[in-house]
């Protein structure tokens, strides 16, 4: 047969042995002491594990300044017209000598006595234009001897010093392959001969 139960006094003392023991365990136990953890330092943490307001102020970067471009080189400059002896630049030498000799057809003329030099200066700049256009090479620009001072006869015509330099411009130059002095027929020291540079599509 089964275990017996206990019963009438046995079942009290086993209550009063029980609740006996349970105060017993109870006064003897004492609680765990938990340990605290350390706060880990931001030197222990990972970059990406740091508080963001406990991370240390990093610079800003900046943008590396762009290389300054280099300035364009300046445009070869065409050497100075002259008038005088030698062979111009750029022109092959039959025609420099017929150039120089007068012996190529002149194809427009442009008197420029009696004008003020504001007035030349614009009249010589439309002249070489519209010979341009006209697809005409070599011109005629009569400029007058001007008056002579002292026993030297040097000359001191304004127009006669200042069309080679206006010639020598800026704006006309590129266009103009030579000048030289005019032959006797054509006005001698007093005119200059004008050659054009050939413009492209022109007969």
């Amino acid at each position: 047969m089964g275990r017996a139960m206990a019963k009438g006094p046995d079942k009290r003392r086993a209550a009063i042995s029980d609740a006996h023991l349970w105060r017993v365990v109870a006064n003897e136990t004492r609680p765990l002491r938990h340990k605290r953890r350390p706060v880990p330092s931001a030197a222990d943490l990972a970059p990406d594990e740091i508080p963001a307001n406990d991370r240390p102020a990093t610079k800003a970067k900046t943008k590396p300044k762009a290389a300054a471009l280099p300035r364009p080189l300046p445009r070869p400059v065409a050497p100075a017209l002259e008038a005088g002896p030698g062979a111009p630049p750029n022109v092959d030498r039959n025609t420099a000598l017929r150039f120089k000799k007068g012996d190529m057809p002149i194809e427009a003329t442009l008197d420029l006595h009696g004008m003020t030099q504001e007035s030349a200066h614009i009249a010589l700049a439309a002249f070489i234009a519209r010979a341009r256009a006209a697809g005409r090479r070599c011109l005629l620009v009569i400029t007058g001897k001007g008056r002579r001072a002292g026993s030297g006869g040097e000359s001191t015509g304004v127009l006669r010093a200042n069309v080679p330099r206006w010639l020598n411009g800026a704006d006309l130059r590129p266009h103009i392959l030579a000048i030289a002095h005019a032959r006797p027929r054509h006005g001698g020291e007093g005119a200059l001969y004008v050659l054009l540079k050939r413009v492209r599509g022109a007969p």
